[in-house]
Protein backbone atom coordinates (compact mmCIF):
# COMPACT_ATOMS: atom_id res chain seq x y z
CA UNK A 1 0.00 0.00 0.00
CA UNK A 2 1.24 3.29 -1.34
CA UNK A 3 1.74 6.25 1.28
CA UNK A 4 -0.36 9.42 0.44
CA UNK A 5 1.74 12.67 1.42
CA UNK A 6 -0.19 15.46 2.81
CA UNK A 7 0.23 18.72 3.24
CA UNK A 8 -2.61 21.39 5.20
CA UNK A 9 -1.90 24.98 5.34
CA UNK A 10 -4.08 26.65 8.15
CA UNK A 11 -3.18 29.52 10.19
CA UNK A 12 -5.43 28.40 13.23
CA UNK A 13 -2.43 26.35 14.93
CA UNK A 14 -4.79 24.18 17.30
CA UNK A 15 -7.20 23.05 14.20
CA UNK A 16 -4.22 22.53 12.30
CA UNK A 17 -2.66 20.27 14.98
CA UNK A 18 -6.03 18.78 15.67
CA UNK A 19 -6.27 17.93 11.73
CA UNK A 20 -2.90 16.39 11.45
CA UNK A 21 -3.87 14.19 14.70
CA UNK A 22 -7.14 13.19 13.69
CA UNK A 23 -5.07 11.26 10.05
CA UNK A 24 -1.97 10.61 11.60
CA UNK A 25 -3.52 6.98 12.81
CA UNK A 26 -4.33 6.52 9.22
CA UNK A 27 -1.79 3.60 8.12
CA UNK A 28 -1.14 4.81 4.60
CA UNK A 29 -1.40 8.75 5.81
CA UNK A 30 1.52 10.70 6.05
CA UNK A 31 1.56 14.30 6.60
CA UNK A 32 5.35 15.81 5.25
CA UNK A 33 4.02 19.49 5.33
CA UNK A 34 1.87 22.38 7.46
CA UNK A 35 2.35 26.05 7.23
CA UNK A 36 0.16 28.61 8.87
CA UNK A 37 -0.06 30.75 5.45
CA UNK A 38 -0.21 30.33 1.62
CA UNK A 39 3.33 32.04 1.77
CA UNK A 40 4.78 29.61 3.80
CA UNK A 41 3.40 26.78 2.21
CA UNK A 42 4.46 27.97 -1.52
CA UNK A 43 7.86 28.39 0.57
CA UNK A 44 8.02 24.81 1.61
CA UNK A 45 6.76 23.03 -1.42
CA UNK A 46 9.91 22.87 -3.33
CA UNK A 47 11.20 20.84 -0.59
CA UNK A 48 8.38 18.54 0.59
CA UNK A 49 5.40 18.32 -1.92
CA UNK A 50 2.71 16.72 -0.78
CA UNK A 51 0.26 14.49 -3.20
CA UNK A 52 -2.74 16.64 -1.52
CA UNK A 53 -2.60 19.75 0.47
CA UNK A 54 -5.69 21.13 2.78
CA UNK A 55 -6.19 24.74 2.37
CA UNK A 56 -8.20 27.08 4.26
CA UNK A 57 -9.23 29.80 2.54
CA UNK A 58 -8.85 33.20 4.63
CA UNK A 59 -5.17 33.10 5.91
CA UNK A 60 -2.54 36.28 6.97
CA UNK A 61 0.08 36.77 4.16
CA UNK A 62 -1.52 35.44 1.58
CA UNK A 63 -4.78 33.82 1.20
CA UNK A 64 -5.86 30.10 0.33
CA UNK A 65 -7.05 31.74 -3.20
CA UNK A 66 -3.79 32.87 -4.01
CA UNK A 67 -1.78 30.28 -2.66
CA UNK A 68 -4.01 27.70 -4.72
CA UNK A 69 -3.62 29.83 -8.22
CA UNK A 70 0.40 29.43 -7.19
CA UNK A 71 0.32 26.09 -6.33
CA UNK A 72 -1.26 25.36 -9.34
CA UNK A 73 1.29 26.91 -11.73
CA UNK A 74 4.37 25.97 -9.84
CA UNK A 75 3.41 22.03 -9.31
CA UNK A 76 0.58 21.33 -11.65
CA UNK A 77 0.36 17.64 -9.91
CA UNK A 78 -0.66 18.64 -6.78
CA UNK A 79 -4.29 18.22 -5.65
CA UNK A 80 -6.12 20.50 -3.66
CA UNK A 81 -8.97 20.10 -1.20
CA UNK A 82 -10.26 23.36 0.33
CA UNK A 83 -11.52 23.02 4.26
CA UNK A 84 -12.90 25.73 5.00
CA UNK A 85 -15.98 27.68 7.65
CA UNK A 86 -17.38 29.74 4.34
CA UNK A 87 -20.10 27.68 3.45
CA UNK A 88 -21.03 30.07 0.99
CA UNK A 89 -21.92 29.16 -2.73
CA UNK A 90 -19.94 31.81 -4.60
CA UNK A 91 -16.72 30.51 -2.35
CA UNK A 92 -17.78 27.12 -3.46
CA UNK A 93 -17.92 27.89 -7.24
CA UNK A 94 -15.36 30.25 -6.98
CA UNK A 95 -12.26 27.58 -6.13
CA UNK A 96 -14.07 24.55 -8.24
CA UNK A 97 -13.14 27.20 -11.09
CA UNK A 98 -10.06 27.40 -9.83
CA UNK A 99 -9.37 23.87 -10.08
CA UNK A 100 -9.06 22.35 -6.81
CA UNK A 101 -10.80 19.15 -6.51
CA UNK A 102 -12.81 19.17 -3.28
CA UNK A 103 -14.37 21.45 -1.25
CA UNK A 104 -15.15 20.52 2.73
CA UNK A 105 -16.51 22.36 5.71
CA UNK A 106 -14.43 22.29 9.02
CA UNK A 107 -17.52 20.42 10.61
CA UNK A 108 -17.00 17.77 8.18
CA UNK A 109 -16.60 14.18 10.14
CA UNK A 110 -13.53 12.16 9.96
CA UNK A 111 -14.61 9.68 7.86
CA UNK A 112 -15.74 12.13 4.90
CA UNK A 113 -12.59 13.86 5.62
CA UNK A 114 -10.36 10.26 4.72
CA UNK A 115 -13.01 9.83 1.61
CA UNK A 116 -12.33 12.82 0.14
CA UNK A 117 -8.74 11.94 0.66
CA UNK A 118 -8.79 9.03 -0.92
CA UNK A 119 -11.82 9.55 -3.97
CA UNK A 120 -9.22 12.56 -4.71
CA UNK A 121 -6.08 10.57 -5.07
CA UNK A 122 -7.92 7.74 -7.11
CA UNK A 123 -10.35 9.40 -8.98
CA UNK A 124 -8.90 13.31 -9.10
CA UNK A 125 -11.58 14.80 -7.33
CA UNK A 126 -14.77 14.76 -4.51
CA UNK A 127 -17.92 16.53 -4.43
CA UNK A 128 -20.09 15.87 -1.26
CA UNK A 129 -24.16 16.73 -1.39
CA UNK A 130 -22.55 20.00 -0.11
CA UNK A 131 -21.09 20.81 -3.17
CA UNK A 132 -23.35 19.18 -5.44
CA UNK A 133 -26.09 21.61 -4.27
CA UNK A 134 -24.10 24.19 -4.38
CA UNK A 135 -23.40 23.98 -8.19
CA UNK A 136 -27.03 22.92 -8.48
CA UNK A 137 -27.97 26.29 -6.95
CA UNK A 138 -25.69 28.27 -9.41
CA UNK A 139 -27.24 26.73 -12.40
CA UNK A 140 -30.86 27.26 -10.76
CA UNK A 141 -30.16 30.80 -10.14
CA UNK A 142 -28.31 32.09 -13.18
CA UNK A 143 -29.51 34.97 -15.10
CA UNK A 144 -29.60 34.39 -19.27
CA UNK A 145 -26.21 36.26 -20.22
CA UNK A 146 -25.26 36.50 -23.68
CA UNK A 147 -21.43 36.97 -23.02
CA UNK A 148 -20.80 33.89 -21.16
CA UNK A 149 -18.06 33.65 -18.40
CA UNK A 150 -16.24 31.40 -20.96
CA UNK A 151 -15.76 33.41 -24.73
CA UNK A 152 -15.53 30.10 -26.24
CA UNK A 153 -18.70 28.25 -24.48
CA UNK A 154 -20.59 28.41 -27.88
CA UNK A 155 -18.46 26.32 -29.68
CA UNK A 156 -18.79 23.76 -26.95
CA UNK A 157 -21.09 20.62 -27.88
CA UNK A 158 -21.33 17.88 -25.31
CA UNK A 159 -22.29 14.49 -26.66
CA UNK A 160 -25.45 13.18 -24.55
CA UNK A 161 -23.29 10.45 -23.21
CA UNK A 162 -20.74 13.36 -21.91
CA UNK A 163 -23.39 15.22 -20.25
CA UNK A 164 -24.74 12.04 -18.08
CA UNK A 165 -21.49 10.88 -17.67
CA UNK A 166 -20.52 14.68 -16.31
CA UNK A 167 -23.80 15.03 -14.15
CA UNK A 168 -23.37 11.72 -12.49
CA UNK A 169 -19.44 13.44 -11.81
CA UNK A 170 -21.73 16.05 -9.72
CA UNK A 171 -23.69 13.80 -8.31
CA UNK A 172 -20.91 12.98 -6.43
CA UNK A 173 -20.51 9.09 -8.08
CA UNK A 174 -16.98 7.75 -8.66
CA UNK A 175 -15.63 6.15 -12.05
CA UNK A 176 -16.87 2.41 -10.89
CA UNK A 177 -20.09 3.55 -9.68
CA UNK A 178 -20.66 5.62 -12.72
CA UNK A 179 -19.61 2.59 -15.23
CA UNK A 180 -21.75 0.26 -13.12
CA UNK A 181 -24.68 2.52 -13.38
CA UNK A 182 -24.77 3.31 -17.19
CA UNK A 183 -23.30 -0.50 -17.62
CA UNK A 184 -20.19 1.00 -19.33
CA UNK A 185 -16.74 -0.04 -18.68
CA UNK A 186 -13.99 2.43 -16.34
CA UNK A 187 -12.11 3.03 -19.55
CA UNK A 188 -15.14 4.05 -21.41
CA UNK A 189 -16.12 6.41 -18.14
CA UNK A 190 -12.74 7.51 -18.11
CA UNK A 191 -12.92 8.32 -21.71
CA UNK A 192 -15.48 10.32 -21.99
CA UNK A 193 -14.48 12.07 -18.83
CA UNK A 194 -11.39 13.41 -20.63
CA UNK A 195 -13.23 14.52 -23.81
CA UNK A 196 -14.94 16.49 -21.77
CA UNK A 197 -11.84 18.19 -20.73
CA UNK A 198 -11.06 18.87 -23.78
CA UNK A 199 -14.10 20.31 -25.26
CA UNK A 200 -14.18 22.65 -22.47
CA UNK A 201 -10.79 24.16 -22.33
CA UNK A 202 -10.25 22.99 -19.00
CA UNK A 203 -7.74 20.92 -17.00
CA UNK A 204 -9.29 19.44 -13.86
CA UNK A 205 -12.40 17.57 -13.97
CA UNK A 206 -13.47 20.30 -10.80
CA UNK A 207 -12.73 22.93 -13.37
CA UNK A 208 -15.00 21.23 -16.43
CA UNK A 209 -18.02 21.08 -13.87
CA UNK A 210 -17.56 24.85 -12.93
CA UNK A 211 -17.52 25.58 -16.54
CA UNK A 212 -20.41 23.30 -17.51
CA UNK A 213 -22.46 24.83 -15.02
CA UNK A 214 -21.53 28.15 -15.85
CA UNK A 215 -22.45 28.09 -19.43
CA UNK A 216 -25.70 25.99 -18.81
CA UNK A 217 -24.30 22.59 -20.74
CA UNK A 218 -25.87 20.33 -18.11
Amino acid sequence: MSTLKLGIADDHELFRKGFISMLSGIPDFEFILEAANGQELLDKLPFNTPDIVFMDLQMPVMDGIQATEAAFEKFPNIKVIVVSMYNEDRFVIHMLEKGVQGYLLKDTSPDEVEKAIRRVADEGFYYNDFVSKAMHRKMVNRQPNKHPFFPNACNVALSAREQEVLQLICDGLSTAEIGEKLFISIRTVEGHRLRVLEKTGTKTTAAAVAFAYKNQLL
